[in-house]
């Protein structure tokens, strides 16, 4: 019996990529040989995003590609696209599961009990399960592994589909991470990403807390390297902070999202914070850690975002001492309280603040980086090899490229900050 190929391709957040890639680990044990999502394989997997009307009409193109590459390969469709609108994803023709959240962690055993029938199926939501954790992590890069702690969000923004996808918020417990954590380091894994959907609520529903957590992966021997992922401006306490500053294994980068920079806004977007609290995170941070990276996320033309609003939003940027930004036009999402608001922005005049936000982007990023010059950091290089060069992170993810030495890869080098090219990264020979 020939061994059955099976492509994986993944849209969205870190979480995603973490389940995606547990998912391909779960197949490899059961004999399947994972290929590229281009080439001809016996079966699709897509992991899909709904969080813009782009990540939806991604999903879409890969779903018809992949039944292009092999009309005759079972195509399973499984994520946030498949948990809200599954009737959508039916309709494309090629498709021959569909999964949520919950039931894609089943997408062995659902595949193996597939049938030949030309309608998709549709498998049931277990009502039952639908707040139980599931971990994951990312595998196959040797050099950092996305670890998955909680998933869920419990905050309902006004734009936001995640509640509705992915439930409340839920979480791992610390002795499950402890023994993930382990895992990925006795690979050889030197840095792992801790992620989640709302990861400064893990714990929540355990009696932990992330700050016990985070107290706890530090005495972990084998760790070097932990990044934080995105977390909350009001979940990143002081206690945090400071654990950081005095850490030796979590590295001094914070992502804390922003969304706007006018309170009038923010309060329509049912944030759970305003600009003071945010500027007081980003100081606190500064004071303890002068050089951490600290990049954030912005929405530009939400409903009722008039001309004065976003000018204070770029004033309130231009003013914060952010490292870079991450911009984002505002899309629509059914069963949102935002679908619902009056007074929605044209797409150009969307279009015109995100060019501006980017550009104002580029001059902070410039700036840290200029900051960061002549520093003595450690970077921890990867293994690709684009054009003889690799390239690799510092402690607070500054990109540093060198000319391609495979006994480099998944090595940390100490290195100084001189060279900077394009305002992009630094040239170094270690």
């Amino acid at each position: 019996m020939d061994q059955k190929t099976i492509a994986f391709h993944h849209f969205g957040c870190k979480v995603n990529f973490s389940e995606t890639s547990s998912l391909s680990r779960k197949f490899i044990e059961k004999g399947y040989q994972v290929i590229d999502f281009k080439d001809k394989a016996d079966i699709y997997v897509i992991s899909t995003c709904i969080v813009t009307a782009v990540a939806e009409k991604k999903c879409r193109a890969a779903i018809r590609q992949a039944h292009k590459n092999n009309p005759e390969a079972k195509i399973a469709v499984i994520g946030c696209f498949s948990e809200l609108k599954p009737e959508k994803i039916a309709a494309i023709e090629g498709v021959s599961l569909i999964l949520g959240h919950q039931e894609k962690f089943t997408l062995v055993e659902q595949l193996e009990q597939l049938d030949d029938s030309p309608a998709p199926l549709i498998h049931p939501k277990p009502e039952e399960q639908k707040n139980i954790f599931l971990p994951s992590y990312s595998y196959g890069d040797r050099t950092r592994s996305f670890l998955k702690i909680q998933d869920g969000c419990d905050y309902y923004c006004a734009y936001c589909t995640i509640p509705l996808a992915r439930g409340n918020s839920r979480s791992d417990t610390i002795a499950n991470v402890i023994s993930s954590a382990k895992e990925i380091f006795e690979a050889g894994v030197k840095e792992i990403i801790l992620t989640g959907v709302n990861i400064g609520d893990f714990g929540k529903h355990n009696n932990e807390t992330f700050f016990q957590l985070i107290r706890e992966l530090e005495k972990l021997s084998a760790i070097t390297r932990i990044r934080i992922s995105s977390i909350e401006p009001d979940l990143l306490s002081d206690d945090i902070i400071d654990f950081v500053s005095q850490s030796k294994k979590f590295m001094p980068h914070f992502h804390l999202p922003l969304q706007s920079g006018c309170d009038r806004i923010l309060n329509a977007m049912k944030r759970k914070y305003n600009t003071s609290l945010f500027t007081s995170r980003i100081r606190a941070i500064r004071h303890k850690i002068p050089l951490a990276c600290i990049a954030s996320d912005l929405i530009v033309g939400f409903p009722g975002e008039t001309a004065a609003d976003f000018r204070q939003t770029y004033e309130f940027l231009e003013n914060t001492d952010l490292s870079y930004m991450h911009i984002f036009s505002y899309s629509e999402r059914e069963n949102t309280l935002a679908s619902r608001m009056p007074y929605p922005v044209q797409d150009q005049i969307k279009k015109t603040r995100s060019r501006e936000l980017h550009r104002l982007s580029e001059l902070k990023k410039q700036q840290f980086y200029l900051n960061n010059r002549g520093q003595e950091v450690n970077v921890l290089f990867e293994s690709g090899n684009t054009n003889g060069f690799m390239h690799g992170f510092s402690e607070n993810y500054i990109k540093v490229k060198t000319v391609f030495n495979p006994s480099l890869s998944n090595q940390i080098v100490p290195v100084i900050l001189n060279t900077l090219e394009n305002n992009e990264y630094f040239m170094t020979n270690p």
